[in-house]
């Protein structure tokens, strides 16, 4: 996909990053609630928006290369600076906010998650019991499994 402007996806970046954000701030719901079922319809969606935010940086990171700047991120305020205008001004630093939204949800997600973790990783060792055995357990039968050395008492 060829472009003229470094600018020129500037627009579709912003409504695709401001997808994701929403669909972060659904998924922290979703996270939040302990919805599995939730937290699956979320995953696909997000990946296509992820993969599609990053075809339209590309397609800008190699606009900037062909018009002389950095082909990346740091090549974007040169580029402002020199052929940009207000509207592309405005729409980088709103495409920057937004970025940085995503970035903070994505940190709290990921605390909220490492946090149900150990939870969960604490109730698995409190059924476990000291020392980790299988104290309290049932095995697959429905009887408790036992924790130490068994004796076997053999008669006759």
């Amino acid at each position: 996909m060829a472009i003229a402007s470094p600018g020129a996806t500037l627009r579709d970046e912003q409504q695709v990053i401001g997808s994701i954000v929403e669909l972060m701030k659904t998924e922290q719901q979703f996270l939040i609630s302990a919805d599995a079922d939730g937290l699956s319809t979320i995953t696909p969606n997000k990946l296509q928006l992820a993969q599609r935010a990053a075809t339209l940086s590309r397609v800008r990171h190699k606009a900037l290369g062909a018009a002389g700047f950095p082909a990346g991120e740091a090549g974007m305020e040169p580029w402002l600076a020199v052929g940009g205008n207000a509207e592309y001004r405005d729409a980088w630093n709103r495409l920057l906010e937004l970025t940085r939204e995503a970035k903070e949800l994505n940190r709290v997600n990921g605390m909220i998650v490492n946090r149900q973790l150990g939870q969960t990783q604490a109730a698995l060792s409190e059924l476990r019991g000291p020392g980790g055995g299988a104290a309290g357990v049932y095995g697959p039968a429905g009887q408790t499994m036992s924790t130490g050395p068994s004796r076997r008492f053999v008669v006759g």
